[in-house]
C-alpha cells in the first residue's frame, strides 16, 4: 500500500504537494489524487464532472464503475456504490467541488486527514500527513497504548499517534466541502444478526468465493498460507476452485510437538495435487523475538514484533520463488471465533437457549458459577464499561477462568507501567465513557464489530512488511462483503460451545475435505514464543537498557527487567512484551536524528 493523498479543488491546494505525482485531476485540472500507487491498484471512472476511484482489490473495471455511478448527483449518493463493491478498497470521489474519501469497514484500509498550510488533505498514511503538517507525536495516545496494550476497543484504540492528524472512523467517510471545510459522515451500520446458519453459510461462501477469485485472477504468481487451520485452508481450496492450479502453498513448521496443524496441512496438500507445497523448517527461519530492536512501521507502534524477523525472511523467500501476491487467513478468528458476549443479550431473548450455551461454555472454560452469573446479569451501557476499565486499570492480572461477557475484554496494565502513564490513561478512558456509543444494537454484535476494527489496522501494518519484499498481502476475510455476510448470521449459531467456527465450517463444507471442515482444534504456538524469548532475552534486555519509553516516563525499566527475568508461568508477559517492543522501537524511530529521519521517510514518500 503506497502513500497517496486526496486534495480539494482549491487554487492554493497544489502548493502543499510540490513534487508529488498527480495520478488524477479534478475537472478543473487541479490535482485531486496524488502520490504512489502500485500497478493495477487503481480503477478510475469519469461520468460528466464526477470522478470515482477505487484503490485496492476490486474486480470492477472503469466501465463497470461508470455504469454503477451513472446518475449520481452528489458524493453522498455514493453510499449505494460502497454497499455493493466487492473486495477490499479505498473509495475516493469528487463532484462539484466536494471530495469523499473512505476506507474499509475493518480498518484494514484506513483514511486520515489533517490541515496542511490551511488546506484540508486526506490520505492513507498518518505519518506522511504528520510530516507534511509538521505534527509531533501524540504522547497521550502513546501512554494509552503502553498501559492498555494493542487490543483497546474503538474509539480509544482508533486514536491516531500524531497530533492534529485525525483517523477516520471505519464506518464513516471524510467529506471536504467546496469551501474547504472537512468533516466525517457515517455511511454504514452493522446488519441485524437474523439469518439462520444454513442461509448465512451460503451467503458467506458466495462472498468468499468472490473475494478469493478477485485475488487469484491475476497474471502474477500467487502464494497462500496453508497452515492446516480452517481459515487459511479454506482460502487455498477456494483458489483451486477458482481455477488457480499453480498455487504455491506455504507453511512453517512449528516448534511445539503438541500442535496438530501439520497433520491437517498434510491432508489438505494431498487434496491439492496441482499446487506446489513448501514447508519451511524451524532451523531455516529466524526464531521468534529475533532482532528485537528492529522497527516494524513508522506510522504507529507495530504489534507483531515477535515474528517480524521471521515474516521478513519468509516474505522474501516467497518473492524469490516468483510470488507477487500472498493470501493469508488473518481475520478468520476475528470474524468467526469472537468471545461469547452474545450470551448477555441471548439470555434476555431466548433464556432456555442461553442457559444451554452457558453450560457448554462453563464446561469448556471451567468458569465459576459466581463469575458467570455476575457477567450475565451485569447491566450498564458501554460508557459504564469504559469507566469501569479506568477504575480497575492498575488492579493486576485478571483471575484465570473468568468469562468474557462484557462490552470488551477487560483492560489491565502490566506491572512495568508508571503511575504517570496510568493517570493519563485513566483520564482518557473516563472521558471516553462520558460520550461512548455502542457500535451495534446489542453487546455481542458490538463486540464482533469492535474486534474487527481492533485488528484490521494491525494487519494493515503487516501488509507493508510484505510489500517491502515485493509481495502484496491479500486478506479476504476482511473484505466488506465478507464481513457483512458473517455479521448477518444469528450470533448463537455463528459461534457455539459445541462446534469450532460453525459458520465457516458450514460455508466451506461443499469446498473442503470433510476431515478439514470437521476439525475441532486450533494450532497453538506458545512453544515457538517460549524458545525465541529464551534465546533472545539478552538482546531484548539491551533494547530497554536505554529506553525511550522510560525517558518519557511511561515505563519503569527496573520493574520490566525483573518481570522479564522471572520464571514465566504462561505467555502473559511475552504477549505484553511483544507490543511494548513495538512502542519502544516506534518511539525511537520518531526521535531519530534528522539525517536518519530523511532516510526513513524516503521509504514512504512518493
Amino acid at each position: 500500500m503506497g502513500g497517496w493523498l486526496v486534495l480539494p479543488d482549491l487554487p492554493q491546494a497544489p502548493r502543499v504537494v510540490p513534487g508529488w505525482r498527480c495520478v488524477a485531476a479534478h475537472p478543473s485540472g487541479r490535482p485531486w489524487l496524488v502520490g504512489s500507487l502500485d500497478h493495477g491498484e487503481l480503477s478510475l471512472a469519469a461520468v460528466g464532472s464526477l470522478r470515482v476511484g477505487v484503490i485496492g482489490s476490486c474486480p470492477f473495471a472503469p466501465t463497470r464503475l461508470a455504469e454503477l455511478v451513472a446518475g449520481v448527483g452528489s458524493v453522498t449518493e455514493l453510499d449505494a456504490l460502497a454497499a455493493v463493491l466487492p473486495g477490499c478498497w479505498h473509495l475516493v470521489a469528487c463532484l462539484d467541488g466536494a471530495v469523499r474519501v473512505q476506507g474499509s469497514l475493518s480498518g484494514l484500509r484506513r483514511v486520515f486527514h489533517t490541515q496542511v498550510a490551511g488546506i484540508p488533505v486526506a490520505g492513507d498514511r498518518a505519518d506522511v500527513l504528520a510530516k507534511m503538517a509538521g505534527a509531533g507525536i501524540d504522547e497521550q495516545t502513546l501512554a494509552v497504548r503502553v498501559a492498555c496494550g494493542p487490543h483497546v476497543p474503538p474509539p480509544v484504540g482508533e486514536r491516531g499517534f500524531w497530533r492534529g492528524v485525525h483517523a477516520v472512523t471505519p464506518d464513516h467517510y471524510v467529506r471536504i466541502d467546496p469551501d474547504g471545510r472537512a468533516g466525517e459522515r457515517r455511511w454504514w451500520r452493522p446488519p441485524a444478526p437474523r439469518l439462520p446458519l444454513r442461509a448465512g453459510a451460503d451467503r458467506v461462501r458466495a462472498a468468499l468465493q468472490t473475494a478469493v477469485a478477485t485475488r487469484v485472477g491475476v497474471p502474477e504468481r500467487v502464494s497462500a498460507d496453508l497452515s492446516g487451520g480452517l481459515d487459511s485452508t479454506s482460502l487455498c481450496f477456494l483458489a483451486a476452485q477458482a481455477g488457480r492450479g499453480d498455487l504455491l502453498s506455504f507453511r512453517w513448521a512449528e516448534a511445539g510437538t503438541a500442535n496438530d496443524d501439520a497433520h491437517f496441512a498434510k491432508h489438505a496438500a494431498r487434496a491439492l495435487p496441482q499446487a506446489e507445497h513448501v514447508v519451511l523448517a524451524q532451523e531455516r527461519m529466524p526464531a521468534t523475538f529475533a532482532d528485537p530492536g528492529a522497527t516494524g512501521d513508522r506510522e504507529a507502534p507495530f504489534l507483531f514484533t515477535r515474528t517480524l524477523a521471521r515474516i521478513r525472511h519468509n516474505s522474501e523467500f516467497l518473492a524469490a520463488r516468483g510470488a507477487r501476491h500472498h493470501m493469508a487467513g488473518h481475520g478468520g478468528d476475528e470474524l468467526f471465533h469472537s468471545p461469547p458476549a452474545y450470551l448477555h443479550s441471548l439470555l434476555r431473548r431466548q433464556p432456555l437457549t442461553a442457559i444451554r450455551h452457558v453450560r457448554g461454555y462453563r464446561a469448556l472454560g471451567r468458569w465459576s458459577w459466581a463469575a458467570t452469573v455476575a457477567g450475565l446479569v451485569r447491566g450498564g451501557d458501554v460508557g459504564a464499561w469504559w469507566h469501569q476499565q479506568a477504575r480497575h486499570l492498575g488492579a493486576g492480572p485478571l483471575p484465570r477462568r473468568s468469562p468474557d461477557l462484557g462490552w470488551g475484554h477487560p483492560l489491565r496494565a502490566p506491572g512495568w507501567v508508571t503511575p504517570a502513564a496510568l493517570e493519563i490513561t485513566r483520564a482518557v478512558l473516563r472521558a471516553t465513557g462520558d460520550t461512548a456509543q455502542p457500535l451495534a444494537g446489542d453487546r455481542g454484535q458490538h463486540l464482533n464489530v469492535a474486534i474487527l476494527r481492533i485488528m484490521g489496522p494491525h494487519y494493515r501494518q503487516l501488509c507493508r512488511v510484505y510489500a517491502t519484499a515485493g509481495l502484496r498481502l491479500e486478506l479476504p476475510y476482511f473484505d466488506d462483503r465478507v464481513v457483512e455476510a458473517a455479521l448477518a448470521v444469528r450470533a448463537e449459531e455463528r459461534r457455539t460451545p459445541w462446534r469450532y467456527k460453525p459458520l465457516l465450517a458450514e460455508a466451506m463444507r461443499p469446498v473442503l475435505p470433510e476431515v478439514i471442515a470437521a476439525r475441532a482444534t486450533k494450532g497453538e504456538l506458545s512453544e515457538d514464543a517460549r524458545v525465541g524469548f529464551r534465546r533472545h532475552l539478552p538482546e531484548i534486555l539491551e533494547v530497554f537498557a536505554d529506553s525511550a519509553l522510560a525517558a518519557h516516563g511511561l515505563i519503569d525499566p527496573d520493574m520490566l527487567r525483573r518481570e522479564l527475568l522471572a520464571p514465566q508461568a504462561d505467555n502473559t508477559v511475552r504477549h505484553a512484551l511483544e507490543d511494548l517492543l513495538g512502542c519502544e522501537t516506534w518511539l525511537r524511530a520518531t526521535l531519530s536524528p534528522p539525517s536518519q529521519e530523511r532516510t526513513n521517510a524516503a521509504a514512504v514518500a512518493p
